[in-house]
């Protein structure tokens, strides 16, 4: 236990102690931090086992790192994020397990409708969480750097392409030049060569990292090119020195993540960059 060291008392302090401290903490507690800020949830539901197992490592370094935060042991950290949870109605948990539980009842048209269920149910989830992590200062800072930009510079790619096409195709309809990064010739290396201080990129990645987004991402920086970056966790290797980034947590249901929360930020942010433009 770090001596002199107070625990966070609550969630949110413990969040931000954790990310203050992320480029210090030794390897293995960096990854207990990166999985317990993703996935806070899971962290105050499960076992120390089944924590471990998903955090890839031993159960014991769960408890140095409790005691690298102040607390005395791992049970005394996780009751911090049960705490956060404690006034909320039932558990979306709770509600998955009863949609899974119904959906092996009744034929054909009930599986269909739990999977209905269980989709919408994860997409509220995900906007649920954006609302508590996104705050609409930042908003307004990505909006001013990338309003000031000559051409703004799109990358993604995988599942994470569908947010850039459809923020290309808005800014385009709302007069704004952009580059949709992720030719068919592979040529992207080349096109973000013209990217320069005055323009600007929006770089989105998820774990795990798509390596061509994180190099190009790498690339633009290395021009000095401004950089707003959306990604899942203050642990990511996206993160800019600079620039502004945002972190979005989708939930999944049956495996499968939805876009829900990362589209409605896609959609505010390239609307505030048109009406920070006006303002110019």
């Amino acid at each position: 236990m770090d001596e002199g060291r107070d625990a966070p008392a609550h969630f949110w302090s413990l969040r931000e102690e954790m990310v203050r401290r992320r480029d210090d903490l030794p390897k293995r507690l960096a990854q207990v931090a990166a999985y317990a800020i993703a996935n806070p949830d899971d962290v105050a539901f499960g076992t120390a086992a089944s924590i471990a197992d998903k955090a890839s490592v031993q159960p014991s370094t769960l408890v140095r790192f409790a005691q690298a935060f102040g607390y005395h042991g791992f049970s005394e950290l996780q009751e911090v994020f049960r705490d956060r949870l404690r006034d909320r109605p039932q558990s979306y948990s709770a509600r998955l397990d009863a949609l899974r539980a119904h959906s092996t009842v009744g034929g054909a048209e009930s599986e269909t409708a739990a999977l209905f269920a269980g989709f919408c149910d994860a997409a509220e989830r995900s906007v649920h969480t954006l609302r508590e992590r996104v705050l609409p200062a930042d908003i307004d800072a990505a909006a001013a750097l990338l309003a000031r930009a000559e051409t703004i510079y799109l990358i993604a790619q995988r599942r994470s392409f569908p947010i850039t096409t459809y923020m290309s195709y808005a800014f385009g309809k709302l007069g704004i030049r952009s580059v949709l990064v992720g030719s068919a010739q592979g040529t992207d290396e080349e096109t973000l060569a013209f990217a320069g201080p005055r323009d600007a990129a929006v770089a989105i990645s998820f774990t795990p990292y798509a390596s061509s987004t994180l190099a190009f991402a790498r690339q633009v920086a290395d021009q000095n090119v401004p950089l707003v970056v959306i990604t899942d966790s203050p642990f990511s290797p996206l993160i800019p020195r600079g620039g502004v980034w945002f972190e979005v947590v989708e939930a999944d249901f049956e495996g499968f993540r939805s876009l829900s929360a990362t589209m409605a930020l896609a959609m505010t942010l390239t609307v505030a960059v048109a009406e920070a433009r006006g303002d110019l």
